[in-house]
């Protein structure tokens, strides 16, 4: 009998391909990662086999995850989607369950909290879009939720951010509206 956790768990052949189009994507970008060494990132994942799923799901969804950083402090590498759209596996979404159960028709399939929360990752910060877009140019065209303030979201608002213009723009919305050109990007630390 298949339990959750043996469903989050990846094949030895699953394994190997994510990591090889990884390390391919670590290498074809290092501007990402400047002073980053992939043996090093390799190691974290070969030990965190839970952490691999995480990102097995990002990439399956369209996320493109690439590491941005690494966190002295713990020791961790931090994944963030690079994909240059919002993942197209993760667009049309409201905001969280409380907005998806508040919609009386026309629901989407799904959240971007629950979604994020399901893949073992997190919805990114305002802080962390706007460190994103020092990397590249990401959602010209799209938009991504990101991480909303508890005050904003009793009052039933949601933020998303986008880049326009040069510029990144942080705007608010209804949590439960929903946009096939609006979906979420995700962090993951290993």
């Amino acid at each position: 009998m298949k339990t959750l956790e043996t469903e989050k768990q990846l094949t030895p052949e699953q394994r190997n391909q994510l990591l090889h189009l990884i390390e391919n994507r670590f290498k074809q970008n290092m501007a990402r990662h400047k002073g980053l060494e992939w043996k090093n990132v390799l190691a974290k994942l070969e030990a965190a086999p839970e952490k691999l799923w995480s990102l097995f799901e990002m990439e399956r969804t369209g996320g493109e995850p690439d590491v941005v950083a690494l966190d002295k402090t713990t020791g961790e590498y931090l994944f963030i989607d690079c994909a240059p759209e919002s993942p197209k596996g993760r667009r049309s979404v409201c905001y969280d369950r409380d907005a998806l159960d508040a919609r009386k028709e026309h629901k989407p399939a799904h959240s971007a909290v629950e979604m994020a929360a399901e893949m073992g990752i997190e919805l990114l910060t305002e802080a962390q879009y706007r460190e994103l877009q020092q990397l590249g140019e990401f959602d010209a065209k799209t938009s991504s939720w990101v991480q909303t303030p508890a005050a904003i979201r009793e009052l039933g608002g949601a933020l998303f951010a986008d880049f326009r213009y040069g510029t990144v723009f942080v705007y608010h919305n209804g949590a439960s509206s929903y946009y096939a050109a609006r979906g979420f990007r995700g962090s993951l630390k290993v």
